[in-house]
């Protein structure tokens, strides 16, 4: 059995606001404080797969993030409960 997880990568661009960012990155950490490794593009595959097809709530949930204030976000900034990750990418190295 092939899954789901496993299969052939798409790449994809995604351009949102930055606050949206910043939650994604807030996502990760959770998993990561109950102790699940993981990264965005697979958190982001997860929260998609397991999207309502409905299409009246789809539109629900589409028409409740347009109508969010800019500040919806802003207790996600300060989560010192959470653990911190280093970025993935090359390590520059200690002088």
């Amino acid at each position: 059995m092939q899954l789901l997880c496993r299969q052939q990568r798409h790449q994809t661009s995604v351009f949102w606001p930055q606050d949206i960012d910043r939650r994604l990155n807030i996502l990760v950490r959770s998993a990561a404080a109950a102790g699940e490794r993981t990264f965005r593009a697979e958190l982001l595959a997860a929260l998609v797969a397991a999207a309502v097809t409905d299409p009246e709530t789809l539109v629900s949930l589409l028409h409740s993030y347009r109508r969010m204030p800019a500040d919806a976000l802003a207790d996600d900034q300060d989560r010192d409960d959470l653990p911190v990750l280093r970025s993935p990418g090359p390590r520059r190295a200690s002088s």
